[in-house]
């Protein structure tokens, strides 16, 4: 986790938390999701009439249908909202673009949960990037798929932003995607760089039976 004392020294706003099931968002990257329950959507619609920002947090436990503060990890990214569209009279489609982490430092609730949202400064991720994006290279040249999603979510053309992204929608568990978020960027470049020719190995290791 991020040292206390960077927290204190950071930035702060107050911002709509849009608590999220088994994702989460990274800085530079996109996420599309439908939401439903009425505190995310009235996450949205306050964010909606101020500046278009919220803080999107992930849920400790994402089987829990009713979540309040001590439910959701307190380390987050904030974003702004590109896009939400009513799908039903009870759902929105929201897409969201994710600028920076930020810590919860103040997260009051439950119905419409308000967060002091303290920026987390990027520290440069160094010689660390080139590894991880060979890795990611590597495993998106056997995932066709995935790298033609990747290449539109796209909103940025650095090795970072490419990193984090990777990091948002790769097949992992959300507790996995949670502690890549927490990591620092040369951290977070590490564990891509060794995860992804770990899942490579994992895939193409023979099935019993």
């Amino acid at each position: 986790m991020d040292d206390p004392e960077v927290i204190a020294n950071s930035a702060s706003r107050l911002a709509p938390v849009l608590p999220l099931k088994d994702v989460s968002l990274f800085p530079g990257a996109s996420l599309a999701v439908v939401v439903s329950r009425p505190q995310a959507i009235s996450a949205v619609r306050l964010a909606e009439r101020c500046d278009a920002m919220l803080l999107a947090l992930a849920q400790r436990d994402p089987d829990a249908t009713e979540i309040g503060p001590q439910g959701l990890h307190t380390l987050g990214t904030l974003g702004t909202i590109r896009e939400a569209l009513a799908v039903s009279p009870l759902e929105l489609r929201l897409e969201v673009d994710g600028f920076a982490r930020a810590h919860a430092r103040e997260l009051v609730g439950p119905r419409l949960m308000i967060a002091e949202a303290v920026t987390l400064p990027e520290d440069d991720e160094g010689d660390e990037a080139g590894p991880a994006m060979e890795a990611l290279a590597r495993y998106l040249h056997a995932h066709a798929d995935l790298r033609a999603f990747l290449e539109q979510q796209r909103r940025e053309a650095d090795a970072m932003s490419w990193v984090n992204l990777a990091c948002q929608h790769l097949p992992i568990t959300s507790t996995a995607r949670q502690k890549l978020l927490e990591a620092s960027p040369v951290e977070r470049c590490r564990k891509i760089s060794r995860g992804l020719d770990a899942l490579l190995r994992k895939e193409a290791a023979p099935r019993p039976g």
